[in-house]
């Protein structure tokens, strides 16, 4: 019998799990799955912000303070250095909360230590550094589960299913509205709270003055300036992106592959602290003939059109944050299409059918026990990203791109491959990180 049978990720055991940045999306979204699922228990919390940290262990402990009906629960540690949290042998694996340029190098040192992890989409911020991310998890055999959680949403799923069985004849068209970030002013500096790290938060990229719209709000958990500014991601085009393409890539069977062509127009702002983009369109052609257009005028979701007729799939009414667009009036419906018919269930030995999830969190958990490949992989995740930050390339460069998925390069463009990568400060970074 293999050791991990036997091991704390077998069946019969409860997972030990340490939560990596105690912010918006932690608390609102990946603590609350986890704290409610029994198979697994939250022992540890990390964060660069010992104020966030502090309302983080409280969060845990007061969640297991009511389930049990009492305050004499077991302690949670606190860390404000994951690297510590991942020296401890108790804890079998991670969840990663943190802001975007902070995703990859915690994954890649977790399964390098032995952990098993779930991330928060977008996978990288660059596709050098996703590569690397991808290639770690498949080497350590570790279980890596990519936030992109509209794969547990029965809609999507539904939506992927019937594209693949052909119920929109062959897929010409693929249309993917995106919500935008407005600018910003410009922001002057501020003294470091003394509660916050901001070297260590800054990471691997470029050291810059402090202010307090450039990371995260010091009082409460509104939505962080971080996230439009283009130092520490890219905006929607991976925020939001790395969702939606990501469903378009299961149901065209594109998602260990990718587009080969890529061009795209994009807003910017000429001033302020905020920069990434604003209004945009992209498009992404794939070796099957498809046209992927993506852009801020179409409504949030994925429409595939084919010689039969077309599927809209989006989240409907549901939101992770209350920052989160939501649809409303005609495109309220989570799922439809130009016909009814179009959207009956299959059956049958033919009909392809895709792995079921109910909840994200939960199937994450179930793959770490079972020791079984999760709904989104980490080479999903890593492919999805890429096509995202290629189009964010393209808006840069303003011209059409050609794309070799399987190398990872475009094709005779130096210029577009010298953005597949960032430099690293060190001491931070992939980079400086040991690959075992």
């Amino acid at each position: 019998m293999p050791s991990r049978v036997f091991g704390k990720s077998s069946p019969g055991n409860i997972l030990q799990i340490g939560q990596i940045g105690c912010g918006r999306i932690a608390r609102t979204h990946d603590l609350p799955e986890v704290l409610k699922n029994k198979a697994a228990r939250v022992t540890a919390v990390c964060d660069v912000d010992s104020k966030r940290l502090k309302e983080g262990t409280e969060f845990v402990q007061a969640w297991y303070a009511k389930q049990a009906g009492h305050a004499n629960t077991t302690p949670v540690k606190a860390f404000a250095d994951y690297r510590g949290m991942l020296r401890d042998p108790g804890i079998d694996a991670v969840i990663i909360s943190t802001p975007d340029h902070w995703h990859s190098q915690p994954a890649m040192e977790a399964v390098l230590a032995g952990k098993d992890v779930y991330l928060q989409k977008p996978a990288s911020l660059t596709v050098a550094v996703g590569r690397m991310l991808a290639d770690a998890v498949n080497r350590t055999g570790r279980i890596l589960q990519i936030g992109c959680q509209q794969r547990s949403m029965p809609q999507f799923r539904i939506a992927c299913e019937l594209v693949r069985n052909g119920r929109v004849g062959t897929v010409r068209k693929i249309q993917i509205g995106l919500p935008v970030d407005p600018s910003g002013k410009a922001e002057s500096e501020m003294p470091v709270p003394q509660n916050l790290d901001y070297d260590r938060w800054l990471g691997s990229t470029p050291a810059v003055y402090y202010t307090e719209n450039r990371v995260h709000p010091q009082n409460g958990y509104d939505r962080p300036g971080w996230l439009r500014c283009e130092q520490f991601g890219a905006g929607m085009i991976t925020g939001w992106g790395s969702h939606h393409l990501d469903i378009a890539h299961w149901a065209m069977d594109t998602e260990y592959t990718g587009p080969v062509e890529v061009e795209a127009a994009a807003e910017f702002p000429e001033s302020g602290l905020w920069d990434v983009h604003g209004n945009f369109r992209a498009e992404a052609r794939y070796a099957n003939g498809a046209v992927m257009t993506v852009g801020s005028a179409f409504p949030n979701g994925v429409r595939f059109e084919g010689d039969k007729g077309w599927i809209f799939v989006t989240r409907g009414d549901y939101a992770v944050t209350a920052s989160d667009p939501v649809s409303g009036g005609k495109n309220a419906e989570a799922l439809s299409a130009s016909d009814p018919a179009i959207l009956k269930p299959g059956d049958g030995p033919e009909w392809i059918r895709l792995p079921v999830s109910s909840e994200h969190h939960a199937d994450w958990i179930d793959a770490v026990r079972n020791r079984r490949p999760p709904i989104a992989p980490a080479e999903v995740g890593h492919r999805s990203c890429t096509a995202c930050l290629i189009l964010h390339i393209a808006m840069k460069l303003k011209r059409k791109l050609y794309w070799d998925s399987q190398n990872e390069r475009f094709r005779n463009d130096d210029a577009a491959n010298a953005m597949l990568s960032r430099p690293q400060r060190y001491p931070y970074g992939t980079e400086f990180t040991r690959q075992g």
